[in-house]
């Protein structure tokens, strides 16, 4: 198992982006079991397939096809040069949601380009042989965010399809550069509405007012998590500054404030102006601080945990928490957060309605895959 530098330090004072304070009062019981299921190497997203065999990405550039039946690993040839230096990684996995017919993958890489660096979205088909050997064929990147620019942090690069298979929904972060979030003609910090085949989808809000056709909406941070509710209703999660950390309703053509209006501070100190009613800019439905460091986000519509059904589940990087977030209609409240004693990279839900969680593998953290099922 590779562990990064600093792993001298406290877990709880570490975070994705700097974002270094620690979570808020952790319930203390928690209402599940937790199985140890496989260990990888820094995984940083995962999804399910149609036989129950997973694919699961990994920082440096690897994509594993496990077998949670037997613990199988079969690493996926095909995967293009990932830039995996900082926040970089081979991000997001998600079938398409025609997988059953054409067998395509979408996924989300960082990459080295022309101006710098920045995140792509691809495709390729999934094609295991008779021998067992896998591999994605005729992989291509069908959208890169623009511009590329210099560093290593806040890609984002989330992907969900909409409810009716449709269209995909694609997350750029601001790369910390503040104000492409506000730029009409770049796609950082935004939610991007977009065809199958990576190409601007048609009626999006904004492109009448000479935004960047893709833009769905603007005023973001870092998006590390995008899902879609029972009702079609789209919901996301990003990184604040030095507090702040929101979960959004998204809707076509709002601006949320970024970096104009955050409920955190940035960390030279100076002041960002907190969202207020009347600022022209959409405010957050739940916000932390100080900061969970949110990262992954699951719709759960499962049976195995009734009690649970229209909750969003986040998962915590420097409070090492898995937090549960309640939805009533366009409202969303606080309900749980629970001590992981790990930093969480991911959580989904399985075919069973158990919820599946990915540690980090970063900062002292191990990079284990957890099944959490009722406590009784």
């Amino acid at each position: 198992m590779r562990h990064y530098a600093l792993t001298a330090m406290p877990l709880a004072l570490i975070a994705c982006s700097a974002d270094n304070a620690t979570g808020q009062n952790a319930s203390a019981e928690k209402p599940f079991k937790t199985s140890v299921i496989a260990d990888f190497d820094s995984p940083w997203a995962m999804t399910f397939l149609p036989d129950g065999r997973m694919l699961v990405t990994e920082k440096a550039g690897e994509m594993i096809l496990f077998d949670p039946k037997n613990g199988t690993k079969i690493p996926i040839a095909g995967i293009p040069k990932v830039d995996s230096a900082g926040q970089g990684a081979l991000m997001d996995v998600v079938l398409a949601p025609d997988f059953g017919q054409n067998k395509t993958v979408y996924f989300s890489f960082s990459e080295a380009g022309t101006g710098g660096k920045g995140v792509a979205l691809a495709t390729g088909t999934f094609n295991q042989a008779s021998d067992g050997t896998t591999k994605l064929a005729g992989v291509k990147a069908i959208f890169r965010a623009s511009p590329y620019v210099e560093g290593d942090g806040h890609y984002s690069g989330r992907i969900a399809f909409s409810p009716d298979g449709q269209f995909l929904f694609f997350t750029n972060g601001e790369r910390q550069k503040f104000d492409p979030a506000q730029d009409p003609k770049s796609t950082l910090g935004k939610v991007l509405r977009l065809n199958l085949d990576g190409s601007p989808a048609a009626g999006n809000p904004l492109a009448a007012k000479g935004f960047h056709p893709a833009i769905w909406s603007y005023g973001h941070r870092n998006l590390l998590g995008i899902a879609f509710d029972k009702e079609g209703r789209l919901w996301e999660q990003e990184m604040g500054p030095k507090g702040g950390d929101e979960v959004n309703l998204i809707k076509p053509g709002l601006n949320y404030g970024y970096p104009l209006a955050s409920n955190g501070s940035h960390y030279d100190g100076r002041d960002i102006p907190d969202h207020k009613p009347g600022d022209g800019f959409e405010a957050p439905k739940v916000w932390w601080n100080p900061v969970i460091s949110p990262a992954g986000l699951a719709y759960y519509s499962g049976d195995l945990f009734p009690q649970w059904k229209d909750s969003l589940f986040i998962g915590g990087l420097s409070s090492a928490s898995l937090i549960r977030v309640k939805l009533d209609g366009e409202k969303a409240s606080k309900a749980d957060q629970w001590d992981m004693s790990a930093r969480i990279r991911d959580v989904e839900q399985g075919p069973d309605g158990a919820l599946w969680v990915l540690e980090d593998g970063a900062y002292g953290s191990q990079g284990r895959l957890l099944k959490l099922t009722p406590a009784t």
